[in-house]
């Protein structure tokens, strides 16, 4: 009786070491700088050398979560001067509770943070939400983007009814403290399904660790970052769509490239929306095509 004892104390200890480890390694971040965007305090960081790159990670993330901890930073960050906010609302930035403060302020942050680095011109990535506001930056703003690239992201109607109406009670459930699932299983019938992971991760991530009433604030926001069909014929940069074949943003990123037939796309086979970020194929994807774009504006 008493091996038994000791064999499920064992467990226990060890299940509780590895539920203290993860935990650290979610919440631990890598300290950068930070800049004032129009009263907002944003960080960021800055590393690498070379032509610069700009990473707008996805909702209720951080930079470090999205972009360094599956390997994104270090791969880029050989050829590339790799820059990573923590968009407005998320991380260690500054989060209003103002809907009013985010929407197309956060695509005008990314160029404040530009002419805070006295940068001309940069390569923009961007991730799931940190695609929308990238692809809507660059309708807006052409000329400071050396290239585009939208890793689970990709251009959906405005009139997309079955999202706009999932949106108060995303909001209702943020507001109340008990997190959400997914926004990208509100995009209506006919869409793959988030995956069990990412369900769990984002109910997780929203609910314990990040500031809901700011949340609920970007949902309210992200209105302003949609766009008519029309105006995608201002993307005449080089553009790259990076998607996985079992993402519900699937169908949002092949009518980009439907409508835009200069954009590379890549489908990245037996991928989720969460698992695209590890994914090998997803980041020579985006390498390839960011040195080539640099290749071409030279």
């Amino acid at each position: 009786m008493r091996i038994w004892k000791v064999v499920l104390f064992a467990f226990l200890l060890l299940l509780t070491s590895a539920v203290v480890l993860g935990w650290l390694w979610l919440i631990h971040r890598t300290v950068g700088a930070y800049f004032d965007s129009a009263g907002v305090r944003l960080h960021y960081t800055d590393e690498g050398s070379g032509p610069p790159v700009i990473l707008l990670h996805g909702f209720a993330v951080n930079a470090d979560l999205n972009w360094r901890k599956p390997g994104i930073i270090e791969k880029l960050r050989q050829d590339f001067r790799v820059i990573s906010p923590d968009l407005r609302g998320h991380g260690l930035s500054g989060k209003p509770h103002d809907p009013n403060r985010y929407g197309l302020e956060m695509a005008y942050d990314v160029l404040r943070l530009m002419d805070h680095l006295q940068l001309e011109r940069a390569h923009v990535v961007g991730y799931s939400l940190g695609g929308v506001i990238a692809l809507r930056l660059a309708t807006l703003y052409p000329e400071r983007l050396l290239s585009l690239s939208l890793l689970g992201a990709g251009w959906e109607a405005p009139e997309n009814s079955a999202f706009m109406k999932a949106l108060p009670k995303l909001v209702a459930s943020l507001q109340a403290g008990k997190g959400i699932e997914p926004l990208s299983g509100q995009l209506g019938e006919g869409r793959a399904k988030p995956g069990w992971l990412h369900t769990w991760s984002v109910k997780l991530l929203t609910r314990y660790f990040n500031d809901q009433q700011a949340l609920a604030a970007v949902i309210l926001g992200i209105g302003e970052l949609t766009f008519p069909e029309s105006e995608l014929a201002n993307l005449t940069l080089p553009v790259c769509a990076i998607v996985g074949d079992r993402d519900p943003m699937r169908a949002g990123v092949e009518a980009l490239a439907q409508r835009v037939p200069s954009v590379r796309f890549t489908l990245v086979a037996d991928a989720d929306h969460i698992a695209l970020a590890r994914r090998h194929e997803t980041v020579q994807a985006l390498r390839d095509f960011l040195r080539n774009a640099t290749s071409a504006v030279k």
